[in-house]
């Protein structure tokens, strides 16, 4: 079973109210489906299916007795499934798919003009670092620029280089030698 569907039903079987009455009582004790439809006031049927889920999870088992099958917690089972679908890794695994550079995109594009520069430097902080991400980008990593190198490629995105300059430096996406002496982007 793939991880992202054995945690969707992982989550299904014990987020419907029956099934975690019937895991409950499981938990106290093994039962027949027709002692745990008289104590849930429920049909045979209705609990035959939530245990059919349950089984299917891996949560529940049955074992024959007689004209019955008794079902009891798969204890281990839960303790083990609960510690590996619900890990931090196993968690973030559901977002694979999900595109993390969305938002920063959308940033760049609601502050940029058509031409790349920027319409204004963002006031809130999370915004401006994606901008100055952006911006860092057109300086090579292996190169040290003068102030004045640097203020021509930070006058293409906007007429206040100083503040970019200083935002850069700020926020180590680049770092500076001496009182207006050379600048070089930091590799992170």
């Amino acid at each position: 079973m793939n991880p992202e569907n054995e945690l969707v039903d992982f989550f299904k079987a014990l987020a419907d109210p029956s099934r975690l009455k019937i895991v409950g009582l499981l938990a106290r004790k093994p039962c027949t489906v027709e002692e745990l439809a008289a104590m849930l006031e429920l049909s045979p049927s209705t609990i035959s299916h939530h245990l059919s889920f349950l089984k299917h999870v891996g949560l529940v088992s049955a074992k024959a007795d007689g004209y019955y099958n008794v079902y009891q917690l798969e204890e281990k089972a839960l303790q083990e499934k609960s510690k590996r679908l619900l890990s931090v890794e196993e968690l973030g695994s559901g977002s694979d798919e999900v595109d993390l550079d969305a938002y920063d995109r959308k940033v760049v594009t609601d502050f940029s003009n058509k031409d790349g520069s920027l319409k204004e430097i963002p006031a809130q902080r999370k915004k401006l670092e994606i901008i100055l991400r952006h911006i860092v980008k057109d300086f090579k990593p292996d190169r040290r620029y003068s102030e004045k190198e640097v203020n021509q490629v930070l006058q293409r995105y906007h007429e206040d280089s100083a503040t970019l300059r200083r935002e850069l430096v700020g926020y180590n996406l680049m770092a500076r030698e001496g009182g207006g002496g050379e600048y070089w982007r930091v590799i992170s």
